[in-house]
């Protein structure tokens, strides 16, 4: 599943991360990256952005690049 396809206060775990290497590179430096954990903030209105939590720090992903990144349900 994409982690644009995540709700509100869901958590996931990041399998793999299926975009070019810049936008790779910028979401490492984030912390986002194969085998991390997420959980889902908030999403806006116009589901144009999502707000996601790694580690101790929020980040905003557009959704086109939300859709970019794998997760599957954290147990």
């Amino acid at each position: 599943m994409k982690l644009s396809e995540l709700k509100v206060k869901e958590t996931a775990l990041i399998t793999s991360i299926d975009c070019d290497s810049v936008l790779k590179n910028r979401l490492y430096s984030f912390g986002v990256i194969k085998g991390a954990t997420i959980k889902v903030e908030e999403v806006t209105l116009t589901k144009s952005t999502i707000e996601i939590k790694v580690n101790q720090s929020k980040i905003a992903l557009r959704m086109n690049e939300a859709s970019k990144i794998e997760v599957k349900y954290a147990e």
